[in-house]
């Protein structure tokens, strides 16, 4: 009985941690996300893209209307709509965790090669590493100033998360990000290899410039996602306080 006891106090007190470690939206984050989600996009950088759940609907774009000139995915229909969160597992660790074994997943990252030599570490874990998977085949947001692995923005669930510019999609899908970032966003929604978040409600914002980019102030060697979260967030901070 003791030891029960123990079990389920140990349990209550992960979950209650789990449930705290959403970073608080500031209120420059909040008008933004309200103003823009409803408003056309008034400097669109590349459009012809969907969501994954209905690729007929090609309105979804790569968009540039804030003030920094940084970037988000947004449709103009239904009144609105910002993009959804489908699963990533590419990488190091591809079939760890609850990614399973979808046949659509890679072994490896877009920018394997710019980690491995310069952060030791093989590949982003999609278990471990909040990434967020943007830019497609027809558009390299490089091009508009991004640079790969850089810090973005995440609003998901009414929470604000930190993640970075891990990976890119091949055709027109958008809105995907890896396991451990969905996990973060949605933590009582069975995140899997094969169970997303389709809300288009998620905002991701990419940052331009290479002051963005965290470099070896990041723990890329972590050992969980809020050890990574943690490393990144006094950058994204920074980040978000530009955002108007």
């Amino acid at each position: 009985m003791h030891l029960l006891t123990t079990l389920l106090l140990s349990t209550t007190t992960t979950i209650t941690t789990l449930l705290a470690t959403a970073y608080s939206i500031p209120p420059n984050l909040s008008a933004l996300y309200n103003k823009h989600k409803s408003k056309p996009c008034l400097h669109p950088l590349a459009t012809g893209f969907h969501d994954g759940q209905n690729p007929t609907d090609s309105t979804f774009t790569y968009c540039s209307d804030l003030s920094n000139k940084s970037i988000f995915l947004h449709s103009p229909t239904l009144g609105g709509r910002y993009d959804n969160m489908d699963i990533d597992c590419d990488g190091a660790n591809s079939h760890g965790g609850n990614c399973g074994y979808d046949e659509s997943i890679q072994d490896q990252t877009s920018f394997k090669d710019l980690v491995s030599s310069q952060y030791g570490i093989p590949d982003l874990d999609a278990n471990i590493h909040p990434y967020v998977v943007f830019g497609n085949t027809d558009y390299d947001p490089q091009r508009d100033g991004m640079w790969p692995l850089s810090v973005m923005v995440v609003v998901c669930g009414n929470q604000l998360f930190y993640g970075i510019w891990g990976d890119t999609a091949g055709g027109s899908w958008t809105g995907e990000a890896s396991i451990a970032l969905a996990k973060l966003c949605f933590p009582g929604d069975g995140m899997s290899g094969d169970n997303g978040h389709v809300g288009d409600d998620v905002l991701y914002i990419g940052f331009v410039g290479k002051e963005a980019v965290p470099g070896g102030r990041a723990n890329w060697k972590a050992g969980s996602t809020w050890e990574f979260e943690e490393s990144i967030r006094g950058l994204g901070e920074r980040l978000v306080a530009t955002l108007t």
